[in-house]
């Protein structure tokens, strides 16, 4: 271990165990690519758009949100935000829980003030991430106006929507990167941010937060949809910046407080297991990044475009 300023950077000279590739790793991965894999079967999109999201989006509102218009920045604000929280379980925004693993790091004993810090510093570290990509995107949407293609209502030839063509690439680039993010914690692929680590030990974090950021690129849940018309209908680029910004906050509240339960449970219990065997935080870390890319790719690039005839996608008899 080695000190950069005030920083502890863990290297891999000062733990042996992990300057070689862990034991077990073909089956880590094996395991999380078909535990992503019967996740894209059994999801019911329906259940979960409609039962779950527009009825917490109802409630929180105390109005239909769906058959709602717009009408002023404080009502889009509260409805971006409300939205946003609704969409948590939505496909364009589970792989966001796949960020849990990355943010509980270690599981030493600390003191109160420490712990409190060891807390702060992730989450924060992980917003910035979805801040500043959701907020650049969300000027450059209402800058552009309705003809943006995330708005289009045009079709394919085989009937798809162009915006669900965006959300496939969308998706399908986000999804590889939590895969490679997950195979690097497993040390079996180069680190292309090995360099950005070293200086800056949260670099992971605050990118798997732009990653979750750019869920937004791609999303086509129908309440975001709504907020979106209304921001790009401004032409408003502060109003566009702060309505994406509190849907992305609203998509990860839930998994913060995921984050603080595991963090704090047991009084820390879980993260002294996790730190009590070499390589397990990595395994870990692995199994939730490959898990949640391995779903949305599949189910961006395969299962969803399947519903329009380009390709074969088994189902559960739900869907």
């Amino acid at each position: 271990m080695r000190k950069v300023g005030k920083v502890a950077i863990v290297t891999p000279q000062a733990y042996p165990d992990l300057a070689q590739p862990l034991a077990g790793v073909g089956r880590v991965v094996l395991l999380s690519v078909l535990a992503g894999f019967a996740l894209t079967v059994v999801w019911s999109y329906t259940f979960v758009d409609s039962v779950i999201g527009d009825n917490v989006a109802n409630t929180l509102l105390g109005y239909e949100a769906k058959g709602v218009q717009l009408t002023g920045p404080m009502m889009g604000v509260i409805f971006a935000f409300v939205s946003g929280l609704a969409g948590t379980f939505t496909a364009c925004n589970i792989a966001c829980f796949g960020a849990v693993a990355p943010l509980i790091g270690q599981g030493q004993t600390l003191s109160r003030r420490e712990e409190l810090a060891a807390v702060l510093r992730p989450i924060g570290w992980l917003t910035l991430g979805v801040v500043a990509v959701s907020g650049v995107y969300g000027a450059v949407g209402a800058l552009m106006g309705p003809s943006i293609p995330q708005l289009s209502l045009e079709v394919t030839a085989a009937g798809m929507p162009i915006r669900l063509v965006q959300s496939a690439v969308v998706f399908g680039v986000v999804g590889l990167a939590f895969v490679y993010l997950g195979l690097v914690s497993l040390q079996i692929v180069p680190d292309a941010l090995a360099h950005f680590r070293e200086r800056h030990p949260r670099t992971d974090v605050v990118v798997i937060g732009g990653l979750i950021g750019a869920f937004l690129i791609g999303r086509p849940f129908q309440l975001f949809f709504k907020m979106f018309e209304y921001a790009a209908s401004t032409h408003n680029p502060v109003l566009g910046a702060s309505t994406f910004v509190l849907q992305a906050v609203g998509n990860i509240v839930v998994m913060v407080g995921l984050f603080l339960v595991l963090f704090y449970a047991g009084g820390g219990r879980f993260r002294r297991w996790l730190s009590a065997k070499p390589g397990r935080i990595q395994r870990f870390t692995a199994t939730a990044l490959i898990s949640a890319g391995t779903f949305t790719v599949l189910y961006w690039v395969l299962r969803v475009p399947s519903i329009f005839g380009y390709f074969w996608w088994p189902t559960a008899p739900w869907n």
